[in-house]
């Protein structure tokens, strides 16, 4: 962020959704569209180029889909965050986005609003996520799927975490701040920043939303 404004990359294939979306977010005062990309590839270049803090990022778009320019941006950029723009909250393809490190989803008739405070919450290192909407759409993946498959990693590391740790972990997923985990454990926000630091550090996940896809994965919490 440059003097406190966000800086925005809108990646759809859809003029009229680029041009909407990147008059709704300049038009807010901390917000600024930097750019506009027509396809996963293009999206991947614009990135590099720009270094935009925030990427809104169809997933059906031509010559290299929203899922795999995630995940080429994660792994070769490691600042910009992703946030998956969709039509449909039971989407699959959602869930592939945010295992490959999206900071979370917006449909795409989200108010101004919304979509403002979408992205200032993934600038922010936040993930976003509704528990509700969440809870749908990884019940409806592993049904499409032959079942959830544990991230390596993690899996391997999952031994070590405390018991607090694995708490936090499982509050983490259902959707909870810093804030509202502290106030639910009854103990400083520092103390659940330090957790949650912690978490992310042992299971070498990226971010609050891998934390939670993974939670989800181990069956620490189950959709419903």
């Amino acid at each position: 962020m440059t003097d406190g404004t966000i800086r925005v990359l809108i990646a759809d294939d859809q003029m009229m959704v680029r041009e909407g979306f990147s008059v709704l977010l300049n038009a807010m005062p901390d917000i600024e569209v930097v750019g506009e990309a027509v396809n996963g590839r293009e999206a991947v270049g614009k990135v590099r180029e720009l270094a935009p803090d925030v990427v809104l990022m169809d997933i059906r778009m031509p010559e290299l889909n929203g899922i795999e320019a995630t995940r080429e941006i994660i792994a070769a950029d490691g600042t910009s965050k992703v946030l998956v723009l969709t039509t449909f909250d039971l989407d699959e393809y959602v869930y592939q986005a945010l295992r490959a490190g999206a900071s979370g989803f917006l449909l795409k008739d989200a108010s101004a609003r919304q979509l403002a405070d979408g992205v200032r919450v993934v600038a922010a290192g936040e993930a976003l996520l509704a528990p509700s909407i969440t809870k749908r759409l990884i019940t409806e993946f592993s049904k499409l799927s032959d079942g959830l498959r544990l991230m390596p990693q993690a899996q391997a590391a999952y031994g070590e975490l405390t018991d607090r740790e694995t708490e936090v972990l499982v509050l983490i997923a259902q959707g909870l701040s810093n804030a509202e985990i502290a106030g639910h454990l009854v103990v400083a926000e520092s103390t659940i920043k330090t957790h949650v630091s912690r978490v992310l550090v042992k299971l070498g996940l990226r971010d609050r939303t891998q934390a939670a896809v993974f939670a989800y994965e181990a069956r620490l919490v189950t959709p419903g």
